[in-house]
């Protein structure tokens, strides 16, 4: 939908244009701000300005509203660009992938486009610059819930080059749906690093007054540049306010609320770290230290893994089907990780013909503990794999991992009871 020939004929008298800075005076009450572009939803007689407090409003034009024009927009050339200004200050690489966080504003129109080179990416962040020289590039624009295995192995092998060619660390801005299960396949792929891997995003985009992009991908400078970590984390914002942002070990962090910034929370695990938008970092809990070791990838994984949740009534026949269709299954039980007995023969069955069963447990907080219940001690007679306190989706993508790297049994076995990336904890926090 466009303009009405009215308010279009007001703006082209007037040579108003995008990103030009104007007043409104309509139903009696005066408007200053940023000319945005015209939503196809809007109504035709509908104005939309960005006021300087960052909101957008739309006005509706009648015949007596007045425009007046301020300000001509800054006309801005951008392309590609590959690195900031070099400045002697400490190199961090920044691959773009996508998501909330991978969105700049464009100040001359005040609208939100993804970043599809690498200035775009840092637009929302220029004073980056001001704490470490940035190699930038984006790997491709996804939303995270288009996000493949082979992303992930895209992503962990760039990570691995850029590590192993000297920079600091490494910033991934990422979309939030499930960045949860990427920092932990990449967790398990790139195994020990010599710096510090930086997992990203923002829950509101950069054209918001709330977004959380800037200060994210501040405080994601500022962990690299200013700790002594060497692993893979995420870091989002720690509070529904402007004060900190939280470090959370990539096995242990979970997508808590839809909407809030504050809403990733390590499970059953402390925060790595505490980072203050002043720049100031409380270390709480204790982390791999950087040191001068290579990364040696390892990025097979194998696909035919599915992640099942059990529910009463579950469907016997639709159970036993995933269970014959899959090399590995990770199941979210209830409690201490149960299933009804109903489906002990079926998961039996599985097991006995080469299927991996890992049992998982819905409650997040706490662990599996087979051994308590008859339904626990028949499941592991039956063949089961406990999966301690993993997460299910961190338990899902270390499954597949394995069964990437081994076909032995016990080798299977010994690896997922094992804690490789810090994902099994003994002592928990509990919330």
């Amino acid at each position: 939908m466009s303009y009405s020939s009215n308010l279009l004929e007001m703006l082209q008298r007037l040579g108003a244009a995008e990103g030009d800075h104007i007043e409104v005076r309509s139903e009696g009450r005066d408007y200053a701000g940023i000319l945005m572009p015209h939503h196809q939803f809007s109504h035709p007689d509908v104005l939309i300005i960005k006021l300087d407090s960052g909101y957008n409003i739309g006005i509706r034009m009648g015949p007596s509203s007045e425009i007046t024009a301020v300000q001509k927009a800054d006309v801005r050339e951008r392309g590609p660009r590959a690195s900031s200004e070099n400045k002697g200050l400490p190199l961090v690489a920044v691959l773009g992938t996508g998501g909330t966080i991978a969105s700049y504003v464009d100040y001359r129109t005040g609208a939100v486009h993804p970043a599809l080179y690498a200035d775009s990416l840092m637009a929302a962040v220029p004073e980056i610059a001001d704490i470490c020289d940035v190699q930038a590039d984006v790997l491709f624009s996804k939303f995270s819930e288009d996000m493949t295995v082979e992303d992930w192995q895209n992503i962990a092998g760039e990570v691995a080059d850029r590590l192993n060619s000297g920079v600091e660390g490494v910033i991934v801005p990422h979309g939030t749906d499930t960045m949860g299960y990427t920092s932990a396949a990449i967790s398990f792929m790139l195994g020990d690093i010599p710096r510090p891997v930086v997992i990203t995003g923002a829950q509101r985009s950069s054209d918001r007054p709330s977004s959380d992009a800037y200060t994210n991908l501040i405080s994601a400078a500022r962990f690299i540049v200013n700790s002594d970590a060497a692993e893979v984390v995420v870091l989002m914002h720690d509070s529904s306010s402007d004060t900190s942002a939280a470090v959370h070990r990539a096995t242990k962090v979970r997508k808590m609320h839809a909407s809030r910034r504050d809403a990733f929370h390590s499970i059953n695990a402390p925060l790595v770290a505490r980072v203050d938008f002043e720049g100031e970092i409380e270390h709480l809990s204790p982390c791999r230290k950087r040191s001068d070791v290579k990364v040696v990838p390892r990025l097979e994984m194998e696909k035919n893994v599915s992640l099942l949740q059990y529910y009463p009534g579950m469907s016997h026949s639709m159970f036993e089907k995933v269970l014959s269709e899959n090399r590995g299954v990770v199941i979210a039980g209830t409690g201490l990780g149960h299933t009804s007995s109903e489906l002990f023969g079926a998961i039996r069955r599985a097991v006995a013909s080469g299927t991996f069963v890992v049992m998982t447990s819905q409650c997040l907080y706490g662990g599996v503990n087979l051994n308590v219940y008859a339904t626990g001690r028949d499941l592991l007679s039956a063949g089961v794999i406990s999966g301690e306190d993993m997460l299910p989706e961190t338990a899902y993508v270390k499954l597949m991992w394995v069964l990437g790297q081994t076909d032995d049994d016990e080798e299977v076995r010994r690896l997922m009871t094992s804690n490789l990336r810090g994902e099994i904890t003994t002592r928990r926090e509990m919330q």
